[in-house]
């Protein structure tokens, strides 16, 4: 199940490469990603959506499935009059490997918010401070109120991006940003801005006195043993680095040609390829070290670069007033578009343009890094997040939901389908029913993909949602009420009891039914029941699953029994 094996030159205490069940995690769900993303290599739907990739996942201190697939580098050119790749020479491609180097592009901004959150330690940062309080030229133009941490939450109301690209020199990339003016009042509206993190960039120059670069390097990669991290890789790097872009106008901005070794944003390679977001280049093996050390509160074996206070402020969401952006500072949070299943209030991870992305579950204590190449040979035949969601899919599938315990080694459980209608209907029951009880356990994607309970005369099809209350099992007090019968969301990952009440004037004969319907993908982790019982108003029990005979009288479309 392992990939590459452990380093020689890694800690006590530092990841390891082990097994699926090492990892607490289920070995077919694994084994079952690395195929899925394979299929990403063909159309999806016209091009292939990469020419190669590397997937890295674990769970607590061990990796568990660490490949690769397809190309580092595959193609020559890109030839925009057929809509076609001109390839490189057989003997001239590069396979990828589990160690292959990677423009992680937007992952960037994960680094340039960890060494923000290391001067906030130190006492030379506040985050509700003004930018221009540390660097004043950033004031003008009505930019004087932005705070540093509405870059870090993209809340400042600048827009997505400058063309720095087009100035001659330092001081014109400089006058050009010093210039611009906020779309929006600052702290309004939630907008994605590249520019916040050149402008933190800046300001972390300013107060430190050292380059972006000696800051990494000093402060997070050499530290943590991430030997493959940095910004502007030496030309010896380039054989063992992912290819990314035939960049040429009018699909990129720059005509610069097959861009390999060297950074792929254009106006990072402006800036000389060191920027606040965007210009690091890693590796699976090396971002798996920072995954956990978030997870782990900041440290890694020997080492800590965050107190865990510090870790809780990355990953805590300071876009409360914009739903739908949740955002820590620098870290994104529960964007379900690329987290899947794996998605949750705390889920906390990145994308990066070239075709990356990292995502770590503190609920969990899961990872997930995907590194592709998807603008090989060119951007615009990569369409959406599907092999991100795939994978995070898998891993999510991957962590058991086990039955809770003195239930029976199954529950049933309703898959991950979309767009489906799955429904575990009930035997008619009766006269006299009163009540349904069971455990439950659900995590959805919330509004479009609910769990209902429903009910109808037995022999008609006049389906009504029925009223239940649920309460977590290890927190009985915490009880919550679902007065439209339905349930939809995430639950915290833990099981519920169930109750419902049903009116007196229920019909003679009643069928009950549970029904998860999911709109399209991505969703959820689904939803699992057991212990389901029905009791009549003396406490009589009409019905339970648990009992052989009644089992066999429940109907299931698109749920099955699992033990996980």
């Amino acid at each position: 199940m392992g990939g590459a094996g452990r380093g020689a030159t890694e800690r006590a205490g530092a990841l390891r490469w082990g097994t699926a069940e090492e990892a607490g995690l289920l070995g077919r769900e694994l084994d079952a990603m690395t195929g899925e993303l394979g299929r990403f290599l063909g159309p999806s739907p016209v091009h292939p959506w990469c020419a190669g990739a590397v997937l890295l996942a674990g769970r607590g201190g061990t990796v568990a499935l660490h490949r690769a697939v397809g190309w580092a580098a595959r193609w020559a050119a890109y030839d925009e009059e057929n809509d076609t790749a001109v390839g490189l020479a057989p003997r001239a491609r590069i396979p990828m490997t589990p160690d292959t180097v990677f423009d992680v592009a937007s992952l960037t901004k994960l680094f340039t918010a960890i060494l923000a959150v290391r001067q906030v330690e130190r006492g030379a940062l506040e985050l509700g401070e003004r930018v221009a309080a540390y660097l004043p030229e950033f004031g003008r133009a009505g930019k004087a109120g932005i705070t540093v941490r509405q870059l870090l939450g993209h809340t400042s109301g600048l827009r997505a991006e400058l063309p720095l690209y087009d100035a001659p020199d330092r001081e014109g990339r400089l006058r050009m940003l010093w210039e611009e003016a906020p779309v929006a009042p600052p702290g309004t509206a939630y907008r994605y801005s590249d520019l916040n993190l050149v402008a933190l960039h800046l300001l972390l120059e300013r107060i430190t006195g050292h380059g972006l670069e000696t800051l990494l390097h000093d402060e997070i990669t050499a530290p943590l043993g991430m030997h493959r991290t940095r910004f502007v890789p030496p030309l010896s790097w380039r054989a063992e680095t992912a290819a990314t872009e035939d960049a040429r106008r009018p699909w990129a901005r720059l005509d610069r040609g097959m861009v390999w070794g060297e950074v792929h944003d254009e106006n990072a390679y402006a800036m000389g390829g060191v920027a606040g977001h965007a210009g690091v280049f890693s590796r699976a093996r090396d971002l798996a070290v920072l995954a956990r050390t978030l997870l782990d509160g900041g440290a890694y074996g020997s080492a800590r670069i965050l107190s865990p206070a510090s870790v809780d402020l990355l990953l805590t969401d300071v876009n409360q007033d914009f739903p739908g952006h949740a955002h820590g500072l620098g870290f994104e949070l529960d964007q379900r578009w690329y987290m899947g299943a794996l998605s949750g209030p705390r889920t906390a991870g990145h994308t990066g343009f070239t075709g990356t992305s990292l995502v770590l579950d503190p609920e969990t204590d899961a990872f997930l890094v995907l590194l592709a190449n998807s603008v090989h040979p060119v951007r615009t035949w990569r369409a959406g997040s599907a092999p991100r969601v795939a994978a995070a899919n898998r891993l999510a599938r991957a962590i058991p939901v086990r039955p809770p315990a003195g239930t029976g080694p199954t529950a049933w459980f309703s898959g991950m389908d979309a767009p489906a209608d799955a429904t575990l209907t009930l035997p008619a029951t009766g006269p006299g029913t009163a009540r349904l009880t069971c455990l439950l356990w659900w995590d959805t994607a919330p509004a479009t993909d609910p769990l209902v309970l429903e009910a109808a005369p037995d022999g008609l099809a006049d389906w009504r949602p029925v009223p239940f209350r649920t309460a977590p099992l290890d927190r009985p007090a915490e009880e919550r009420d679902h007065p439209d019968g339905t349930a939809s969301g995430w639950s915290g990952r833990r099981w519920h009891r169930l109750t419902a009440v049903l009116p007196p004037s229920a019909p003679p004969l009643l069928r009950l039914r549970f029904r998860y319907a999911t709109a399209a993908r991505p969703v959820g982790r689904g939803v699992y029941a057991t212990r389901i019982r029905v009791l009549d108003d003396e406490g009589r029990t009409l019905f339970d699953e648990a009992v052989p005979p009644d089992a066999s009288r429940v109907t299931p479309v698109g749920w099955h029994r699992s033990a996980d």
